[in-house]
C-alpha cells in the first residue's frame, strides 16, 4: 500500500534516490557481523511490538523487524523507493509501506512502540521537527532509535569530514545528549564481494575527489565503519514535583 508523499521540507538522499541498485549492494556489505542489530535489540527489543522505520528507502531493513515484531510500517518520501519497498515486503503480512517523511509520519498519536531511523533524516541540529513527530506517534515508554555514522571514527569518518566541511561529529553528539538521548558507539565492518562493488559504493557516497582518495586508501575488500546509536524514550507517566 502506498500514498502520495508529503515532500515539503524533505532533503533528497544523495545516494539511494539516484542509485538504488548500488545502494542495495552497499546495504548488503554493511555491518556484516550484525553489530548494529545486536546493539539495537539490546536497547530496544521490538519483539511483539509495533515498529516504524522512518526513511526506510526501498525497505531493506523491514524484513528484519518483521521477523519478530507485531507490525512494521516503512515510511519513505521518495515515490520510486516506496514502490520498491512495497515489492520487497509483498509476502509479509505484518508489514506495510506508506509515503511520508520524518516530519509527517502517517500515523495517529501514541500508536507505535519503536521509531527507527538509520542514516536517514537525523543528523543533529535541524532534525527537531522529526524528533517531535516521532515522540507524537510513540506510546508512553516507547523509544526513538537513531542510527547514524560516527564521523569521528577513521577511515570512513575522515572521508566524510573531508567531503562535508560543516559536519561536526562532536556537535551532533552534544545535540542528542542535550535532548536526553543515550549514546552507544558501534564498530562494524563493511565487506564487499569484489573490488568493483566497493568502488561503485564509495563513488556514490562521496564526491569524485574524496571517493578517489577512499578507494586508494582501501587496499582490500573491507572497510571499518563506526556508527552511533542514539536512543530517546518517551516518558511513561506524569513527572511529579
Amino acid at each position: 500500500m502506498s500514498s502520495t508523499a508529503e515532500n515539503a521540507g524533505v532533503v533528497p538522499s544523495p545516494n539511494i534516490w539516484h542509485w538504488p541498485d548500488v545502494y542495495e549492494t552497499e546495504n548488503r556489505a554493511q555491518d556484516t557481523a550484525g553489530a548494529i542489530w545486536r546493539t539495537l535489540r539490546a536497547e530496544c527489543d521490538w519483539t511483539g511490538l509495533d515498529v516504524v522505520d522512518v526513511g526506510c528507502g526501498d525497505g531493506f531493513h523491514l524484513p528484519v523487524f518483521a521477523s519478530s515484531a507485531r507490525s512494521v510500517l516503512g515510511v519513505e518520501p521518495h515515490p520510486p523507493l516506496v514502490e520498491r519497498a512495497v515489492s520487497r515486503v509483498a509476502g509479509l503480512a505484518n508489514v506495510n509501506v506508506l509515503a511520508g517523511s520524518a516530519q509527517h509520519i502517517p500515523l495517529p498519536d501514541g500508536s507505535v512502540d519503536l521509531v527507527h531511523a538509520r542514516t536517514a533524516y537525523f543528523f543533529g541540529p535541524g532534525c527537531e521537527p522529526g524528533i517531535a513527530e516521532a515522540l507524537r506517534v510513540l506510546r508512553p515508554g516507547g523509544a526513538l532509535a537513531v542510527v547514524d555514522l560516527d564521523g569521528s571514527r577513521p577511515p570512513y569518518g575522515k572521508w566524510l569530514r573531508a567531503d562535508v566541511p560543516g559536519y561536526h561529529p562532536r556537535r551532533i553528539e552534544k545535540f542528542f545528549t542535550r535532548l536526553g538521548f543515550s549514546l552507544h558507539r558501534i564498530e562494524t565492518l563493511w565487506r564487499f564481494t569484489d573490488r568493483e562493488s566497493l568502488v561503485k559504493v564509495l563513488s556514490i557516497e562521496f564526491s569524485a575527489k574524496v571517493a578517489a582518495r577512499a578507494i586508494a586508501d582501501t587496499a582490500g575488500l573491507t572497510i571499518p565503519v563506526g556508527y552511533r546509536l542514539h536512543v530517546l524514550r518517551k516518558s511513561s507517566g506524569l513527572l511529579l514535583p
